[in-house]
This record gives C-alpha cells, structure tokens and sequence, in this order.
C-alpha cells in the first residue's frame, strides 16, 4: 500500500470496532468512524484510539457522509439476539434496512469495496452435520435474519462498481475496550473468574465457531487488501476446523483456565439450542497463507490473565454496560432513547 487508504468504520465504538481500528491505523489506513454512540461509555480499561468520528444513525445518513472514502467495512448493528426479541422492528430498520442504505450511497458515492460483518448464526439449527457457504440458511432469530436479507440485497447491488463481501463470523471473544460478556466463551470466563462457577443451561452439545476478536481485526485488514476478484460478491465463514467447539467443551475451557473453577451442567427449558458447525474450507482455499493465532484455550487465558491485572469483581461482570440488551434497556428507561432508539438527551460519555 502506497499511501493510506482512507476507509470507513461503521460502528467503531462497538465491541468489535474498537479493536479493529487500531489494526488498520497500524497498518497505515486513514480511518473514520461512524457510529450512533449507543455503547461509547461501555468502557472495560482505557480506550486510547482516536479517530475522525460521524455520530449518526444508520437511518439518517445522507450521500455526503460517505464522500472521499475508497472502502468501507460496516460492523454496526443492534447485535444480538435478546434485542431482536425485544423490538423486532429496530432490528430490521436499523441492521437490514441501514445497511441497504448505507450501501446504496456508498455505491452511489463511487466506493467500490464494502465489507459486511456478516455471522454464521444465521445457519440456525443446520440439518446438514457441517454447513458450508452454499448451505440453507435456517436464521432462527430477527438478528439472524436481518444479516440473511441484507445479504440477499447487497447481492442485487454488487457489479463492477461495486464489490461487497461477506464476513461470516462465527461467536467472538477475547478482550476489548468496550467489552461484552454476552458472548459465550466471555461469559463463560467472566462468571469462572468472579463467582467460580460456570453453568450452562443446555445440555452442553449444541456447536458454535468461536474466533478471536485480534483474528477478526486481522482477516478484516485481510479483506480490504484482498485481490477484487477473489473476494467479489462471495460469502466467506471466516475460520478454521479448529474453531468449532461444542458448548460443553468452550465451558470446559473456561473452567480449566481458572484456577478451582467448577462446570454445572443445568439443562432448563428454553435454552439456546442453536447447532450449526461451521465449514471454513472456502475461506482457507482462497486465503492459504493466513494463520489464526488463537484458539479457545489461549484466548481463555489471555482473558484470564486481564482479568487478574484489572482484578474484575462480579460487580463488574454483572454490569450492564457490558450485556447489550441491558445497557439500552438503561439508555430507554433513563429516557436518553425515545422508543425508536434515537437520541433524546446527550450521549453519556461516563459510566
């Protein structure tokens, strides 16, 4: 890269966005951010990254927003499951329907590369014993299922002016400046180290893809320098076979990386019986070169040993800054949020 290539990130202020920035800043990218601010207090230790930021809804941009860009890597969402099941609408408006407007100008505006974080749970509950690019997909969830119509509407935009490309992630986990304890190996980790304990409320055989959240900055970087033609209009699940664990065996790690921790397996009515395993052949055919340099257990005891040097306490495990659904459950009770999730008040900038 000879001079830097100036790119939009889309929900830089979010658990994923605030790792990946500085990967690209690293790398020599002139980065600018784009994000609503719904979790820039939902801080885990210091955020050093600063960036030329746009505060704006995904509903609410306009063509102007997205000049002077070469690529953009679109990370916002309401982004899991729990806040679907709240207000379904929020979710479609702003994952599905945001994203197809954010694209549409940002091909209007002559940006040809755009890089969708896209997930793997859309798969749902596969039928099929491992699921590749080409299988089914079964969402289970509005989140879930917001990610598979935005798919289907960035596949009728994509031409030679412009490249989508799907990111299929599978469960992240592993430290971030606004951290979530929402994801399963965080979970997991969080209540092993504050309370001892972990339990899991399915029979524990259910399987995800789990993936680093340093590996997930790494293959978006990997992305945007990709050749056009490897990448245009294609799905990828982005891992490895080493990444698909079954539940049980994510607790056991999670158990095992803290010290006098013990597993309760306690199967309850309504658990997340969600199974899919995912197929990453794809994704290291075209990519061969590419290393994933964590797996679970190293990503548990990387967490384990953060833990130890903030000295997390149960309090801050349990905090709500760090569960998505409810810290905007907080913001909407506070009255910061009306009942379509814009701002009323000024933006919390503290916890």
């Amino acid at each position: 890269m000879n001079e830097p290539t100036r790119v939009l990130v889309t929900g830089h202020n979010g658990y994923l966005g605030s790792v990946i920035v500085p990967v690209l800043q690293a790398a020599g990218y002139e980065v600018v951010g784009l994000d609503m601010g719904y979790f820039r207090a939902c801080t885990l230790g210091a955020d050093n990254t600063s960036v030329p930021e746009i505060t704006k809804d995904l509903r609410a941009i306009e063509p102007p927003d997205l000049q002077g860009f070469d690529a953009v890597i679109h990370l916002a969402a309401l982004s899991n499951d729990p806040i679907g099941n709240l207000n379904a609408d929020w979710t479609r408006q702003i994952n599905a329907e945001g994203t197809v407007r954010l694209a549409t100008m940002a091909k209007a505006a002559g940006i040809r590369r755009f890089l969708f974080s896209s997930s793997c749970i859309m798969y749902g509950m596969s039928k099929a014993a491992v699921v590749d690019e080409t299988a089914p997909l079964a969402p289970q969830t509005e989140y879930a299922r917001s990610k598979a119509v935005a798919e289907e509407a960035l596949r009728a935009l994509a031409d030679d002016r412009f490249s989508p490309v799907y990111c299929r992630n599978g469960t992240v986990y592993g430290l971030s400046p606004r951290m979530r304890f929402d994801t399963v190996l965080n979970n997991f980790m969080g209540s092993a180290f504050t309370t001892g304990r972990v339990e899991v409320h399915s029979d524990g055989t259910p399987w995800r893809p789990v993936v680093h959240v340093q590996d997930v900055a790494r293959y978006f970087k990997l992305m945007l320098e990709a050749p056009l033609q490897d990448i245009h209009n294609e799905a990828f699940n982005m891992g490895v076979e080493s990444l698909n664990l079954q539940v049980r065996e994510i607790a056991e790690i999670a158990v095992e990386a803290v010290p006098g921790a013990q597993l309760t397996l306690a199967p309850k009515p309504g658990a997340d019986q969600r199974t899919y395993k995912a197929d990453f052949s794809k994704f290291s055919r075209t990519f061969p070169d590419f290393e994933f340099q964590s797996t679970a257990r190293k990503g548990a005891q990387e967490l384990y040993e953060a833990f130890r040097s903030i000295a997390l306490r149960f309090e801050d495990f349990t905090d709500k800054r760090f569960t998505r659904l409810r810290w905007l459950d907080h913001l909407l009770k506070a009255g910061m949020l009306d009942d379509q999730l814009r701002w009323r008040t000024a933006q919390p900038r503290v916890a």
